[in-house]
């Protein structure tokens, strides 16, 4: 049989079923534990479909839309090609393209079990929901019955102004207290008095139980840390919405809470899937052609970019370094696969580079730091640890400025004064009041951003009647 022939043939369907099985019984005996596995055959339409929307079912928008047609464009044209996508549920979903040969479905087979584990048992996914495919259905429904009541293009509008920051949420984050800001006369409620916390012991000054609990707001503003979590403080605190307009915002709140510790991830988890289904297909009993067919596969998925991280490369690349040595070259496989299923449960990809990145690596691998200087982009960075600590930031975030909500209630007004934790890269201003207009019709009153670009501090503003303002 050819090469070509080798890599392009489309197996029946007994003939996949028969490798789904094997694949799984040699994924099992590795260490692998990954959810039950449900595969489907689609056709690119169908994949790119719900590789737009993120999940199938999932409500209906214009950006959704504008996704699909950028990723079915690509894949017409022959720029790009989705192989497969994988849910986070219990069962665990699999999608597979309908034109991929049998060498490309075995090897996307072991990729997405090596997935359905890490989702299984990585800490940053247990809190996830796994019923999230029945659940955006019902969103969408709900979505669909407030069209109905309110107008299609008034939901819209309101899908618009979340999603343009339905990033700047936090994993983990308490609903805030049901507790109005103001009385019934008007003024502010007061934080509660010493006397009200309760003492039980001597030690308790180690957890300053003598303090007000940073989750209840007091005249509109958390008395601890700045919230964090934009969406979770507008959906409680915002004067001026409606309670179906709340709901929007906690619903597409509790979508993305499900997405981002796939955001928080991806170099973990796709080095992950790549490192397990190398070893998973050289146990397969492979003829010749099928292994230069697959390591052609394979090499095309871990390419490095020139101006971007490959997140298979990168992920792919710690993790047999991390196998290297901590199998002491090769001499204790129990004890570097062990430290290998630890990383799987505990890291995410911020702290998996800040504790498995070494210079060594930096070195094989050539990364840098670039920008433009003039006309030219030039490298600005090639000192390991500052590599090594700029990518760490980015990730931290996971791409997205730290925008916090300082005060609910600046100036007695009930206006939302936010802050950008600056750290050292500075927000495009253009673009940010844009963002801050949506944010001040979500909120219904004047919002102010203060930002620290280039060492110097400026407060953009927006409201209804003056519009957009900018003070150094």
């Amino acid at each position: 049989m050819s090469l070509a022939t080798s890599a392009t043939r489309i197996a029946t369907r007994d003939e996949l079923s028969d490798a789904c099985e094997q694949i799984w019984d040699v994924a099992w005996a590795m260490g692998l534990r990954p959810f039950p596995m449900h595969y489907e055959i689609v056709p690119s339409s169908i994949l790119y479909e719900f590789g737009a929307y993120g999940l199938p079912g999932r409500f209906s928008h214009w950006t959704h839309g504008k996704a699909y047609h950028q990723m079915k464009t690509m894949y017409d044209y022959g720029l790009s090609k989705i192989y497969e996508l994988v849910i986070n549920t219990n069962p665990c979903y699999a999608f597979l393209l309908d034109t991929n040969g049998f060498v490309q479905n075995k090897m996307i087979i072991a990729h997405v079990l090596a997935h359905s584990d890490y989702f299984a048992n990585n800490a940053y996914y247990a809190r996830t929901s796994r019923r999230m495919l029945e659940s955006v259905s019902v969103n969408a429904s709900r979505l669909r019955q407030y069209e109905f009541e309110h107008g299609k293009e008034a939901v819209e509008t309101v899908l618009d102004t979340v999603l343009a920051i339905q990033e700047h949420v936090e994993a983990g984050a308490t609903t805030y207290k049901r507790r109005p800001l103001y009385n019934d006369d008007g003024r502010p409620e007061a934080v509660r008095n010493k006397s009200d916390q309760k003492k039980d012991g001597p030690y308790d000054d180690l957890w300053k139980r003598d303090t007000p609990d940073p989750l209840i707001p007091v005249a509109g503003r958390p008395t601890g840390d700045p919230a964090r979590d934009l969406l979770l403080f507008i959906s409680e605190h915002a004067p001026a919405l409606e309670e179906w307009q709340r709901d929007i915002v906690q619903i597409i709140r509790a979508e993305m809470l499900y997405f981002l510790p796939q955001m928080q991830t991806k170099i973990c988890n796709e080095g992950w899937a790549s490192y397990w289904h190398v070893r998973i297909m050289r146990e397969l009993d492979l003829t010749d052609d099928e292994v230069i067919a697959f390591a052609d596969l394979h090499a095309g998925v871990l390419q490095p970019s020139p101006k971007r991280i490959n997140p298979y490369f990168l992920g792919y690349k710690i993790l047999e370094d991390i196998e290297r040595r901590f199998s002491d070259g090769g001499k204790d496989m129990d004890a570097a696969r062990a430290k290998l299923f630890e990383v799987r449960e505990i890291e995410n990809d911020a702290s998996l580079l800040r504790n498995y990145l070494t210079r060594e690596l930096c070195d094989d691998l050539d990364l840098y730091v670039y920008g433009q200087q003039g006309d030219d982009i030039v490298v600005t960075e090639k000192e390991w640890e500052k590599v090594r600590d700029m990518l760490v930031s980015e990730l931290t975030t996971h791409g997205k400025p730290l925008i916090v909500a300082d005060d609910g209630d600046y100036r007695g007004n009930r206006e939302l004064y936010l802050r950008h934790a600056w750290e050292g890269r500075d927000l495009d201003l253009s673009y940010a009041e844009r963002v801050l207009e949506y944010i001040g019709k979500l909120w219904g009153r004047t919002v102010h951003l203060e930002t620290n670009n280039g060492g110097t501090q400026a407060v953009l503003s927006w409201d209804a009647h003056e519009g957009h303002r900018r003070k150094a």
